[in-house]
């Protein structure tokens, strides 16, 4: 299987160095005979003052291309393939414009900006075969830039999306945190980062997402079903992140940003720099990340809970009349602490190496050190991506191959430390390729196939799943219409799965028996979009997903040092099938907007994990390594989750630059049959609503340009529906978090020197417990009687972002 992944890696590299020399300058020799190319030129103005607007954005996401208005708000872009395109056009302090265009000559258009900030609107790639405008797409989706994840303290780039309605976390403390969309989460939710989707054993609770958060330039979420073009897994959505950009021809920039966070003395540096002349670009950046114990008024500093990270990226590849080929590299590397919460009867403090001969409590220089100590894990994720677009005759060809490694060791021996009792050596292969054929009255059609190639092999001292092979394929056609007024988009899809797993016995015994398994589902999608009027706009969606069962639902066997349980799969789970409804409602008027989304998600063969009964009664104890751990099972019931999204922004006349902001996020999932007399389906986050208060504005004076403040109260309800069944689950009690923010860029000669970004959350310091925070189940505190480690208490985040221009032409 090594040698496999070699010739695969060689062959990645090997396809971009041959796209990138002799064959394509052969093309571009003779581009008269197979491409059309043209150019778009103008200037970007204020909508309602006309006064030109230096520095605009405009980009075509599809082509990767783009450039910045000059100091005159001019902008000219040549080398543009003929055919339809969607352009971005973005200033700070201005709606972001999205305009459908069909270029087959030469053209010259101004765009004018309206300075009114409408919250997500733009241009998506997510959950579609072309780039097109959230306005169009009948999905909820909800889009979040780098300047809006500046202006937010988080400890993680989930932390960070968490913001959103209808996304929320399943954490392990600051540094692990698993998205959940609409209540559904771990294998369900696809992440895609230069899309690849990420494969990094996503199956476990305590294993967070392999994206360095520093380095992203846009995140983009879709709500629902996303199988049409992702297959396995996308069950409740999609989460893209986009790191590479290329910048404007002839320009050489990047950037500087630090944070320093006060609760946990987090530290944190990313570097990035970017280049683009005569179509050749690249961009290189570089994060490094340190954290010690955070703290709350309850628990003081939790013990284990710091965190490191050493990342290093980037790409380059070339941008030509006829597409762009682009060869990315990134590392992540990342050691964490994993918090077992367990105290000293008598004084309430935590214990280290519990249960051990070296266990004792842990002293005030444990708690204020930077040292992790095992129970801990580290994280390296190694990605190899060649990424292709090829504009042919008005249509594109979309090739997009890459390899990934990902090793995450946990070590958990106190008297060996260095032991790896679980090591799991992941190596995956993935391969896109779409068709995007030429419009046919008024038809985007494309066909697709895509998939991976999976090997998982174990080289700890001990196993929780068995090594396997993995190997699946999904072929899908996916066809855009618009109308005058509506625009519709489905598809149909049909994939294949086989798994191989590996025998293995242990001791004489069997562990891992050897088998096989496959599954193939259908599923696909229908909507529409109406665009009633200029403000208002109507969305339905109708979407059937699936998700195979993973190896470690298939088939564990063993002590999770992470989670503190003892895992054992079921080899006859079959593929869940979700069948979701979704209707949408956006008013989008001059001094206020208001945006509705709601769902209905029904799911056949639901997976979950529940608790093991004894024979006797009680839990059912599995003795490993001298300790006794609580046993559970996967397990299998039909579904059903509805909820809800609201909010309304209020942006009143004359006072444009003071917005009124509110959110409201809602989702009940049940089982169709109790489980042991609960009905309710584990994890689902409690009911949320948010309200901010915040001012903008354009030039606070001479020398602080784009300056916000902001007043934020973020409610969080009463759980009152755990899923109870074997005791798994408790009520989660109600919260309120008051937080604040404020920032802005400090300008010299119309240059900016430096932004600054000040936030901070839970000001009043309130010790809270979110439903779906994992600590919340760990050790009682005998000298108070609560149970569990509770989240961070109150933290001041500051944040500089130092832009670097070297020269354009």
């Amino acid at each position: 299987m090594k040698r496999l992944y070699i010739v695969l890696i060689a062959h990645i590299f090997y396809f971009n160095s041959f796209a990138q020399t002799n064959f394509w300058n052969e093309v571009e020799k003779n581009k008269e005979k197979v491409f059309t190319n043209v150019s778009l030129s103008g200037k970007v103005i204020d909508e309602n003052t006309g006064n030109i607007l230096p520095g605009a954005s405009i980009y075509f996401a599809d082509d990767r291309i783009g450039t910045i208005a000059d100091a005159n708000g001019k902008y000219a872009l040549n080398n543009i393939p003929a055919g339809h395109h969607v352009i971005e056009i973005s200033h700070a302090g201005y709606s972001t414009l999205v305009v459908h265009i069909e270029l087959a000559t030469n053209v010259e258009k101004d765009f004018a900006l309206s300075p009114v900030v409408v919250e997500n609107m733009g241009v998506i790639v997510t959950g579609v075969a072309s780039a097109t405008s959230i306005r169009k797409s009948p999905v909820a989706v909800a889009s979040i830039r780098k300047t809006a994840l500046l202006q937010l303290p988080s400890t993680n780039i989930i932390d960070a999306l968490s913001h959103i309605p209808g996304i929320s976390q399943v954490s392990t403390g600051p540094a692990i945190s698993k998205p959940y969309i609409r209540g559904l989460g771990s294998n369900r939710v696809v992440i895609i980062n230069e899309g690849v989707r990420q494969e990094g054993q996503q199956w476990g609770d305590e294993h967070g997402v392999e994206i360095d958060e520093m380095s992203i330039a846009r995140a983009e979420v879709v709500k629902g079903p996303a199988s049409l073009m992702y297959g396995s897994d996308a069950l409740a959505g999609v989460i893209n992140f986009i790191t590479n950009t290329p910048v404007a021809e002839g320009t050489l920039k990047g950037n500087i940003i630090s944070n320093y966070q006060t609760n946990n003395g987090l530290f944190a540096i990313n570097g990035n720099l970017a280049g683009n002349k005569n179509g050749l670009n690249w961009n290189l950046y570089s994060t490094y990340k340190t954290a010690g114990n955070y703290k709350n008024k309850y628990d003081g500093k939790v013990l284990n809970s710091g965190f490191n990270e050493k990342n290093v990226g980037g790409y380059i590849g070339f941008n030509k009349s006829w597409g762009y080929s682009h060869l990315i590299i990134s590392r992540f590397d990342q050691e964490l602490g994993l918090i077992e919460g367990e105290r000293d009867d008598a004084t309430g403090k935590f214990l280290l190496f519990g249960g051990t001969s070296l266990e004792r409590i842990a002293t005030n220089g444990d708690l204020n050190s930077r040292n992790l100590f095992v129970p801990k894990q580290r994280v390296q994720h190694n990605k190899i991506v060649s990424d292709n677009n090829f504009a042919i005759n008005k249509s594109r060809l979309k090739v997009n191959l890459a390899w990934q490694n990902n090793q995450r060791q946990e070590f958990g021996k106190a008297e060996d430390p260095k032991e790896k009792e679980l090591f799991f050596d992941l190596n995956t292969f993935n391969y896109n390729l779409q068709w995007q054929l030429p419009e046919l009255k008024e038809w985007h059609t494309t066909f697709g196939i895509n998939g991976m190639r999976q090997s998982n092999r174990n080289r700890g001292e001990e196993a929780l799943i068995p090594e396997y092979n993995l190997f699946d394929i999904g072929g899908f056609v996916f066809a855009q219409r618009s109308f005058e007024k509506a625009t519709f988009s489905g598809g149909l899809r049909y994939d294949t799965r086989t798994i191989n797993s590996m025998e293995l016995i242990e001791s004489g015994d069997v562990k891992f028996e050897k088998f096989s398994r496959s599954f193939s589902n259908f599923s696909g999608s229908a909507g529409v979009s109406i665009e009633a009027s200029d403000a208002i706009t109507l969305k339905a969606n109708i979407a059937r997903g699936f998700r195979s069962p993973t190896l470690a639902e298939l088939a564990s066997n063993g002590a999770h040092e992470g989670t503190n349980r003892y895992e054992y799969g079921e080899q006859d789970l079959v593929s869940e099938k979700s069948l979701q409804l979704d209707a949408g409602l956006n008013f989008n008027y001059e001094h206020f907007s208001i945006d509705i989304s709601a769902f209905h998600n029904s799911i056949s063969d639901f997976i979950f994990y529940n608790k093991l009964e004894a024979i006797g009664g009680g839990d059912s104890l599995v003795f490993d390594e001298g300790e006794f751990i609580q046993a559970f099972r996967f397990a299998q019931r039909n579904a059903k989750l509805t909820g809800f999204e609201a909010s309304i922004d209020v942006h009143p006349h004359p006072l444009d630059w003071l917005h009124f902001e509110n959110s409201f996020s809602f989702v009940r999932g049940r089982f169709a049959n109790a489980v042991d007399g609960s009905s309710n389906i584990p994890l689902i986050p409690a009911a949320r609503f948010t309200s901010e208060l915040k001012a903008d504005f354009k030039k606070l004076n001479k020398s602080i340009h784009n300056f916000y403040a902001r007043l934020e109260l973020d409610n969080t309800f009463l759980q009152n529906n755990p899923f109870t069944g074997f005791d798994t689950e408790t009520a989660t009690n109600g919260y309120a978090l008051l937080n604040a923010g404020f920032g802005g860029d400090f300008v010299q000669k119309k240059k900016i020197l430096f932004s600054v970004h000040v936030g901070i959350t839970n000001i009043t310091d309130v010790a809270f417990q979110s439903h779906q925070s994992r600590l919340k189940y760990t050790a009682e505190n005998m000298t108070t009687g609560r149970i569990g480690v509770f989240n961070m208490g109150r933290n001041f985040s500051f944040k500089i972002n130092v832009p670097l221009e070297f020269s354009r032409n």
